[in-house]
C-alpha cells in the first residue's frame, strides 16, 4: 500500500485527536448508561468499518479459525477488559485524569514483554522508565489526599491499561507470527468481543442514550465509528506511510488531548502536580519506546496494528 507523508501524517495528528476524545465521550456516555452498554455500543459500532475494510482487503480466511484460541485472548485482553475497565473507571473520575493515567499504557507493555516475550530483558533505560511512569501515575491518584481521587476509578484505568499492554505482548508472541492480517485479526477480535458483552451485559436502560443527542452521537460515532472503526484504518495509514515505531508514538497524544478536552468543555480543574504528572507519564512512555527492530503493540484491538516494520494489509 503505497500512502504519502502528508497523508500518514495526517491520519496521525487525527488519530491522537480521536483517542484523547474518547474519554469525553465516555464521560457523557455513562451518565446515561452503564459501562457495560457502552463498551457494547462502542464495540458494535466499531466492527462495521473494520470488517468492511477486511472485506474490501480481502483479508478473511477459513484457515485462520484454527486459531480461534489466540483470538479470543485477544479479544478479552484488547478489547473486553480494556474498553470496559476504561468505561468504568472514566464514570468515576474527571475525563481528563482518566485520559491522563491511560498514558500508562506502554509501561505496562513494557511489563508484560518481560514477563511473555523471550530475551525482552529490563534495561537501564526501561527501569527509568518505569520509575517515571510509577512517579506520575502516584501524581494523578495522590493516595497521600484522602478521597481527592477515586481510587476505584483509578484501579479501573490502570487495570484497562494493564490489560491493553499485555494484549501487545501476547500478539507479539502468539499472534503475529501466525500470519493473519491485521484487519481480519482486528474484525474476529471485535466481533468476539461483542459476542461476549451481548452475553453479560444487562440490556435495560439502554435506550437512555437516545435522551441526549450529544452523547448518543458521542458513543454512536466518536467511541465506535471513528474511535474504534476508523481508528484502525487511520493507524493502518500512519503505519504505511511514516512506519511503525513513528506511528506507536501518537499514543502520546491522547492524554494530552483528554487533559484539554476535559478543562476546556468539561470545566474540569487542571491542577499543577497533574501537569507534571502527565508530563513524566509521557516522558516515561518516550524513554521506554521500542526501537526500530521490537515494536510492542502488535495486534491491539482497534487503536493499534498487527504491523512489525509495516502493516500487512490494528488495534
Amino acid at each position: 500500500m503505497s500512502v504519502s507523508r502528508a497523508a500518514a501524517t495526517a491520519s496521525y495528528m487525527f488519530l491522537g485527536l480521536v483517542w484523547g476524545t474518547s474519554f469525553l465521550f465516555m464521560s457523557w456516555s455513562t451518565d446515561l448508561i452503564s459501562p457495560a452498554q457502552t463498551t457494547l455500543l462502542r464495540v458494535m459500532f466499531g466492527l462495521v468499518p473494520v470488517a468492511l475494510f477486511a472485506t474490501f482487503t480481502r483479508a478473511w480466511a477459513w484457515w485462520h479459525l484454527r486459531h480461534a484460541h489466540h483470538l479470543v485472548v485477544m479479544s478479552l485482553l484488547a478489547t473486553s477488559v480494556y474498553y470496559l475497565a476504561f468505561a468504568a473507571g472514566t464514570a468515576r473520575l474527571d475525563s481528563g485524569v482518566a485520559g491522563a493515567l491511560s498514558g500508562s499504557i506502554p509501561l505496562f507493555a513494557l511489563i508484560a514483554a518481560l514477563v511473555l516475550v523471550p530475551g525482552e530483558g529490563l534495561t537501564a533505560r526501561k527501569g527509568v522508565g518505569l520509575a517515571l511512569g510509577t512517579g506520575g501515575v502516584a501524581l494523578l491518584a495522590r493516595p497521600w489526599a484522602a478521597g481527592a481521587v477515586d481510587a476505584q476509578g483509578v484501579v479501573l484505568m490502570l487495570a484497562g491499561a494493564a490489560s491493553l499492554g499485555a494484549s501487545f505482548a501476547y500478539a507479539r508472541r502468539f499472534v503475529i507470527p501466525l500470519g493473519i492480517p491485521s484487519a481480519a485479526a482486528t474484525g474476529y477480535q471485535l466481533a468476539l468481543a461483542a459476542l461476549g458483552l451481548v452475553l453479560i451485559t444487562d440490556m435495560e436502560g439502554i435506550g437512555h442514550i437516545t435522551q441526549d443527542t450529544t452523547a448518543l452521537v458521542g458513543v454512536v460515532v466518536g467511541l465506535g465509528g471513528l474511535g474504534t472503526g476508523a481508528a484502525f484504518i487511520l493507524y493502518y495509514v500512519a503505519v504505511a506511510g511514516l512506519g511503525a515505531v513513528t506511528a506507536s508514538t501518537a499514543t502520546f497524544l491522547p492524554p494530552a488531548v483528554a487533559m484539554a478536552l476535559g478543562a476546556l468543555i468539561m470545566g474540569e480543574t487542571v491542577r499543577a502536580d497533574g501537569i507534571v504528572a502527565l508530563a513524566l507519564i509521557l516522558l516515561a512512555a518516550l524513554v521506554t519506546r521500542p526501537g526500530p527492530r521490537t515494536h510492542p503493540s502488535g495486534t491491539r484491538g482497534i487503536d493499534s496494528s498487527n504491523a512489525k516494520e509495516s502493516p500487512r494489509v490494528r488495534t
